[in-house]
């Protein structure tokens, strides 16, 4: 396995959140060279950043190189997104690896009962953050002609159930944005690919639906995983790619 990332900056969005936070840690226990953790809730950052601290690996801590920064910032807001990457840029030189956990979610609703707010809040969260952070990143990869970006969609974004329209769609545009920018930066290098979850386990979700069979929920940890692999060198050949992470949800 090829999961040296040693050398590299990690650039991990929305990474204070259940997942994000599952996600960072992950990283750090291959000791890259720069993790950069953007957040919007400073409750939220601190106690991430205790547990990202707290639950590295004993051989993450005895090799401890890795800088791990915290920057507030909305990917939804270009100048933010630009304000970020230059700053990464200057002080690093470059992000080998973007991992986007930005995302949120509106459902239970039918299109007729969807408002023109919740609408656009979805298509902001879920894809043109996605667009904005990407657009910034990729510019400085295709100049080092090396990278690697991963996204979140969802298995609603290939198969909707039914009142999560505004959901389903912003998650849909995501998948096809992936396929387009790997289309785009063919031959760079650089690889493009986004998970399609089913429920992932969180407390939030367990409070949201606490009738529901956890036991076919994903767990944030093992997400994680597969992210760290779509961003090493052993997933080169998985590029433009919405893979499926449906656990033992498949069927259900």
């Amino acid at each position: 396995m090829d999961r040296d990332f040693y050398d590299q900056v990690i650039l991990v969005t929305g990474g204070t959140g259940a997942l994000g936070s599952k996600v960072s840690e992950s990283f750090m226990n291959f000791s890259p060279k720069a993790i950069i953790i953007t957040y919007r809730s400073e409750t939220e950052m601190q106690e991430s950043k205790t547990k990202i601290l707290d639950g590295s690996s004993k051989k993450q801590k005895e090799n401890h190189h890795t800088q791990v920064e915290f920057v507030k910032a909305d990917i939804t807001h270009e100048d933010e997104v630009k304000t970020l990457i230059s700053g990464i840029l200057e002080k690093f030189g470059q992000v080998h690896v973007l991992a986007n956990v930005v995302g949120g979610y509106i459902g239970g609703k039918s299109v007729s009962e969807t408002s023109e707010e919740e609408w656009d809040k979805m298509m902001l969260i879920n894809l043109k953050s996605a667009f904005l952070i990407s657009k910034h990143v990729m510019n400085s990869m295709k100049t080092k002609k090396f990278g690697k970006i991963v996204h979140i969609s969802s298995a609603t974004g290939a198969k909707a159930s039914g009142n999560d329209s505004a959901y389903a769609a912003s998650k849909a545009g995501l998948i096809r944005l992936v396929e387009s920018m790997a289309e785009e930066t063919n031959g760079l290098n650089i690889t493009i690919n986004c998970i399609l979850p089913t429920i992932i386990d969180t407390e939030s979700n367990r409070k949201a639906m606490p009738k529901s069979n956890f036991s076919t929920w994903i767990a944030p940890a093992d997400l994680a995983k597969v992210i760290c692999f779509l961003a090493s060198e052993d997933s080169k050949i998985i590029n433009g790619v919405a893979l499926p992470t449906r656990g033992n949800s498949y069927g259900s």
